[in-house]
């Protein structure tokens, strides 16, 4: 049986109810943005300013970045050193699902892993979110909400891991929430990782 679940997601797809669920039905331990948090203590972060970094890349790059001195990086890359050593513990201590984080990439040679990518029609997702937790939100602003979250998530996921967000070859299984639905999705992880 797998013992580790890492659950990547595009905004909107359902990935933070389905891990929810996964660990729910295998009581294996959840866990997601409240990672950073932890993360945080480990570098004497100010959560606000933590919050308002979580999954960004930092602004230098290339040759600005070179030049940056190393023992003064960016809150972000401070973050992300912390949250990497954050997940693995949390990895090697036991049985767990991990949402978001890059957690997939970060844990990547765990052979005890099943790392899942969730994505869904932009449509779906957008009534998804209308619904759930944007109500009220226009149609084009949640698009658009869409849009920059999932553009923001693959410069941070290519930032920090040299990967490449939502690619199948960098996880073990992709699932569509709209086509399949999240209970289905939720079933076909749970016999994946006993299986």
């Amino acid at each position: 049986m797998k013992k580790i679940i890492t659950i990547s997601r595009e905004f909107g797809a359902g990935g933070g109810e389905i891990g929810r669920k996964v660990a729910e039905k295998l009581k294996f331990e959840y866990f997601d943005k409240a990672l950073i948090l932890d993360a945080a203590k480990e570098v004497n972060a100010d959560v606000e300013k933590v919050v308002e970094s979580d999954e960004k890349a930092p602004f230098l790059a290339g040759f600005s970045k070179a030049l940056f001195d190393f023992y003064n990086k960016p809150l972000n890359e401070k973050l992300f050193d912390a949250q990497r050593n954050v997940i693995r513990k949390i990895a090697e201590h036991g049985s767990c699902v991990v949402v978001g984080r890059n957690a997939n990439a970060i844990l990547h040679e765990f052979d005890n892993a099943l790392h899942v990518f969730i994505h869904a029609d932009e449509y779906w997702r957008m009534n998804r979110l209308k619904k759930e937790k944007m109500q009220g939100v226009s149609e084009s602003k949640i698009l658009q909400d869409i849009a920059n979250v999932d553009k923001t998530r693959r410069k941070y996921c290519a930032y920090f891991t040299a990967t490449d967000f939502g690619v199948a070859r960098y996880y073990d299984v992709c699932l569509d929430s709209s086509t399949l639905g999240i209970d289905a999705c939720v079933d076909m992880i749970c016999n994946l990782a006993r299986a």
